[in-house]
């Protein structure tokens, strides 16, 4: 089956649950969907040009639609042609005011911000929305934009206007990974050299960039944290495939350890998964690269404890540590692992109030702080009704269903929608007994 992104954006996945019947093993192939992290920056530098863009292995997922929505609301051309196909064509010059509904939906709406103000010299925007996990700051963005020339005004509201940008010497704060694509895509058209230092370089950064790069953009140091861009007067149209998403890669080794099967991920690009590894290794799962595809293989889980019999952990970090949106995976898959275990997310302060549902289903977690919690396994998970309060969190809860004795119910499948394409009808696929249902 193959769902359209205008299909997705009908339905009212908020009212929708999963029901899952745990404790079967996950056995075949499953291909990888393009990274979502990726897709939005993209879709948002599709109006650098006034030539047509075409996108393909767009994943079919919530917070893809609305950003299409979002660009078409500014009148952009924007063509779903299905089979993950999507044109864009932002032939005039955009309208600057973006629709404050749509952006309380998502926070990748902030990406618009950079190159609104190079092609128009304007952007009006509502402050973001997205996963609540935490603060999240903008800072990183609105002063790389400010460094290049940006007047920005907030009042409810960010209002920001250019009489040109210009390029200069960046060094931000943080390597926030949307305020480096921020700070590119304003960038590439700004007169003169920029440098930014501290730059985020996650595999959806790098995509941006060479994506960049193909429509005519000067950007060297791509992977690195430091990031020379040469601004050029203007950029060419073309073709470009989003790179598969690591993330969601992750995700399906996890399901396919705790489930004990025997699975395979297809369409990956090893060298995305490099920073994953070492942490699903301390965790004893068993998984090898084979060209460009990942074997899951059955064994018994243990936690791989440091010299000395000192406890592990898993902490995340910037690229190339362990990435943040794989600390509620990595969590899940500790309670099912012979052993103690240390999961430090240092990134944000409310990733890990999802753990109490865990406890609830039988996993034995102590929560120390907003931002630690100790999980010791192997424990019996059963059956549990629960919400899902953000897209990863969301993902962990299906991962412990799929291991649990008796049925699950998730509500809020919306969330786990939001960055997961066809989830329920893909791990279906792999002989999973789950089941989508009006709440």
């Amino acid at each position: 089956m193959d769902s359209t992104l205008t299909d997705i954006i009908a339905t009212d996945a908020a009212s929708e649950s999963f029901v899952i019947e745990g404790g079967r093993p996950l056995e075949g192939r499953i291909r990888s969907a393009g990274n979502k992290n990726a897709a939005l920056p993209i879709i948002a530098a599709c109006l650098l040009t006034d030539q047509p863009v075409l996108l393909t292995n767009v994943p079919a997922i919530r917070d893809v639609a609305t950003m299409l929505d979002l660009v078409a609301a500014i009148g952009v051309h924007v063509e779903r042609r299905g089979g993950g196909e999507v044109l864009v064509h932002a032939a005039s010059e955009p309208r600057t005011e973006l629709d404050e509904e749509l952006c309380r939906q998502i926070r990748a709406s902030i990406l618009l911000a950079g190159p609104l103000l190079a092609r128009a010299g304007e952007a009006i925007v509502p402050p973001p929305g997205g996963d609540v996990i935490g603060r999240r700051r903008v800072d990183v963005h609105i002063h790389a934009l400010e460094r290049l020339g940006a007047s920005v005004e907030l009042d409810r509201r960010f209002t920001m206007r250019a009489d040109g940008l210009r390029g200069g010497p960046l060094f931000l704060d943080e390597p926030s990974v949307t305020g480096t694509e921020n700070a590119v895509m304003a960038a590439v058209l700004a007169p003169g050299e920029t440098v930014i230092g501290n730059a985020a370089c996650e595999p959806h950064v790098q995509d941006l960039c060479r994506f960049l790069v193909a429509l005519g953009a000067q950007i060297e140091g791509i992977g690195s944290n430091v990031l020379r861009i040469g601004g050029v007067e203007r950029l060419r149209g073309g073709e470009w495939r989003i790179c598969p998403d690591h993330i969601e890669i992750a995700s399906f080794v996890g399901l396919g350890a705790v489930t004990h099967g025997e699975i395979v991920i297809d369409d990956v690009v090893p060298e995305d998964l490099v920073a994953v590894w070492p942490g699903f290794a301390r965790l004893g799962v068993r998984a090898e690269v084979e060209g460009n595809s990942v074997r899951v293989s059955r064994g018994e889980l243990r936690v791989e404890d440091d010299l000395g019999g000192q406890i592990p952990k898993i902490e995340d970090g910037p690229w190339p540590a362990f990435p943040a949106d794989l600390t509620s995976i990595a969590l899940a898959v500790a309670t099912q692992c012979a052993g103690t275990i240390l999961i430090f997310e240092k990134m944000f302060e409310n990733r890990l109030f999802f753990v109490d549902k865990l406890v609830t289903m039988g996993a034995r977690i102590i929560l120390c702080d907003p931002h630690r919690a100790v999980v010791n396994g192997p424990a019996r998970l059963y059956g549990e009704r629960m919400e899902s309060p953000d897209i990863r969190a969301g993902m962990a809860m299906l991962i412990a269903s799929l291991c649990a004795e008796g049925t699950s119910t998730i509500g809020n499948v919306g969330q786990i929608d939001r960055g997961y394409e066809r989830i329920d009808e893909r791990l279906r696929a792999l002989g999973a007994a789950i089941e989508r249902v009006e709440a």
